[in-house]
C-alpha cells in the first residue's frame, strides 16, 4: 500500500513552498484552504469549487491524525489523513493536498505565502488565521446543515443502538 509520499500532488510543506514559487514565478495564481475534511460533505466540494474559481492552482491543506484528534476530540478522526488526502485529490478543482501537524494553519501559510486564503464563512476576517502571509482573503458562506457534526449527529441519531 502506498504511503502519502509515493502519492504524486501529495506534498511535503518543503516540497510545497518549491512548488508555490515556481507556479508563482510562471505567473499562476495559487489559492490555498485548510481544514480537517474529515467526512466529505457538499459544504466541502462548494467550498473547494468557488476557492479554485478564483486562482489557477488549489492547494488544500488538511490536518494531521493527531492535529484534527486535538481539535475535534479522542473519537476523530474517523476518516485517516492518507485517506482523506486521497479523497480530496480525486475532486477536479484540488490540484494539491499538503498535510499538517499544527492546529493552525499560521506556520503553514508563512512557509507557502500562497497569493488567495479561502475560509469558510465562520470565521471573521479578523480571526483567520494567517491572512498576513497572503494578499487576500475571501469567506464563502456555509450551506446550511453541511458539516461534519450535522453528519455524525445524523448517523448516531438514526443508527444508535441498531445494526445497520
Amino acid at each position: 500500500m502506498k504511503s502519502l509520499k509515493d502519492i504524486k500532488r501529495v506534498l511535503t510543506i518543503k516540497e510545497m513552498k518549491q512548488e508555490v514559487l515556481n507556479l508563482q514565478k510562471e505567473g499562476k495564481k495559487v489559492v490555498f484552504t485548510n481544514g480537517c475534511f474529515d467526512l466529505l460533505h457538499l459544504g466541502h466540494i462548494s467550498l473547494f469549487n468557488k476557492a479554485k474559481s478564483l486562482g489557477d492552482i488549489l492547494i488544500v491543506a488538511i490536518n494531521s491524525d493527531k492535529s484534527l484528534s486535538c481539535l475535534k476530540g479522542p473519537k476523530r478522526p474517523l476518516v485517516s489523513q492518507k485517506d482523506r488526502a486521497k479523497l480530496i485529490l480525486s475532486l477536479k478543482p484540488v490540484d494539491y493536498v499538503v498535510v499538517f501537524g499544527e492546529q493552525t494553519p499560521s506556520k503553514i501559510l508563512k512557509e507557502l505565502r500562497p497569493d488567495i486564503l479561502v475560509k469558510g464563512g465562520d470565521y471573521k476576517l479578523s480571526e483567520i488565521v494567517g491572512r498576513e502571509y497572503v494578499h487576500k482573503v475571501y469567506r464563502f458562506p456555509f450551506i446550511k446543515g453541511k458539516s461534519t457534526t450535522n453528519l455524525i449527529n445524523l448517523i448516531v441519531d438514526r443508527y444508535s443502538g441498531r445494526a445497520v
